[in-house]
């Protein structure tokens, strides 16, 4: 399974935003460090917009290509479209629920079979949850104390396209997700133009 791997503070800072989500991502970020920071042509701005989209959900570039591909089909405006697509990952899911600390762990998680989709266990990150679909942590699981901690820590963090009970170990994705109610800073737009002379 290929997968984005490298230093992930480097990458933050490289990019000018934390796509990572760790407090300490962006201590050593300085003036000048960040592409950001340098006068950028169109293009430019584009291809960073495109690169911090595909950090934040931890995506390779052949797969992001073909999620834009389903996005410019969908009837929603396609940057909102392609958001939702990402949103719906179940790694993104699993993340945002709590039971990982990073896309990363959550990745991680899915593969090593912690994780139930609708009772049945589902080891691909990048299967896509529909409305309705109950995400659960596996009862041999819920002994592995980083697991426990995440979920437990994360009850105040809430969205609101997700529904958590803390004492069965569950999320469930109760709606599609508005672009205003994901938490990533991006111009979706200059995503969906750096993609529309190629695709």
């Amino acid at each position: 399974m290929a997968k984005m791997m490298g230093p992930r503070f480097k990458e933050c800072r490289r990019l000018g935003l934390n796509v990572y989500g760790h407090p300490k991502a962006m201590n050593r970020a300085t003036k000048g460090t960040s592409r950001a920071d340098k006068k950028l042509s169109d293009y430019g701005q584009q291809l960073l917009e495109k690169q911090r989209l595909r950090a934040y959900y931890g995506v390779m570039e052949k797969q992001f290509v073909k999620y834009v591909k389903m996005a410019k089909k969908s009837p929603d405006q396609t940057g909102h479209a392609l958001i939702k697509i990402l949103e719906s990952r179940l790694d993104n899911l699993v993340y945002r629920i709590g039971f990982a600390s990073s896309i990363r762990q959550a990745r991680q998680m899915v593969v090593h079979g912690h994780i139930l989709v609708n009772g049945k266990k589902v080891d691909i990150p990048s299967y896509l949850c529909n409305v309705g679909d109950t995400i659960t942590l596996r009862e041999k699981s819920r002994n592995v104390e980083l697991f426990k901690e995440n979920f437990h820590n994360s009850m105040l963090n809430t969205l609101p396209y997700i529904e958590k009970d803390e004492e069965n170990f569950t999320g469930k994705l109760i709606s599609i997700p508005e672009r205003e109610d994901v938490p990533i800073e991006i111009q979706d737009q200059l995503v969906v133009e750096y993609y529309s002379k190629t695709i």
